[in-house]
Parts: structure tokens; C-alpha cells; sequence
């Protein structure tokens, strides 16, 4: 079984960093896409962020140029560096993990929360 556990999450000022982090067990984490998604209240879910098996990346436009996602196969270990960050970034974060010849994601962490303060 497949298990993600995220961690880094909490409370900072708009302007500053986090960086959060993904362990991944049960699989190994160099054949699967990960991905990073979060869900703010009364907002639509998104995908913020997603690295391939051979390190290809993706961004939604709203954090593109401010968060950077990487692996490291070694450490079983997916991260999200997030800088410049803004109230709207204010969510819970979730790291997620699919095949890649899946449509969906289908593992998922617990989620960490993240807040930024204006």
C-alpha cells in the first residue's frame, strides 16, 4: 500500500518561504508522477505543481516562477519550495502520487496546512 505523509506546513508572512515535504512508502517513488495539489475553503481544488519519472514539471500559472517541485528517488522524498508566498496561497496542501499511464491521482496524503498572514 502506498502511504504519503507530508510535512512543513504552518504559518508565515506573505513574502516568506515554506518548504514542504513528501515521504512516500509502500512504492517506489521513481516510477510514479507526483504531484502536489491544494484546497482552500469555498475555492476549487488545484493542481499546483507536478514532476515526472524523468523530472519533467509542470506549474498552474498561479505559482509559476514562486514554487519549485523536486525529488529526490534517493530519500523516497517529493518537496515543494514555496517563495513570494501571498495570502491566496493560504490552503491545505496535499501530495499526491499516480502511474503515469493513470488518468487520476490515486494516492494521497493527510494534507498540511499552510496559512500566510497579510
Amino acid at each position: 500500500q502506498v502511504q504519503l505523509v507530508e510535512s512543513g506546513g504552518g504559518l508565515v508572512q506573505a513574502g516568506g518561504s515554506l518548504r514542504l515535504s513528501c515521504a512516500v512508502s509502500g512504492s517506489i517513488l521513481s516510477i510514479n508522477v507526483m504531484g502536489w495539489h491544494r484546497q482552500a475553503p469555498g475555492k476549487q481544488g488545484e493542481l499546483v505543481a507536478a514532476i515526472t519519472p524523468v523530472g519533467s514539471t509542470n506549474y498552474a500559472d498561479s505559482v509559476k516562477g514562486r514554487f519549485t517541485i523536486s525529488r529526490d528517488d534517493a530519500k523516497n522524498t517529493v518537496y515543494l519550495q514555496m517563495n513570494s508566498l501571498k495570502p491566496d496561497d493560504t490552503a491545505v496542501y496535499y501530495c499526491s502520487a499516480k502511474r503515469p499511464w493513470a488518468p487520476r491521482y490515486g494516492y494521497w496524503g493527510q494534507g498540511t496546512q499552510v496559512t500566510i498572514s497579510s
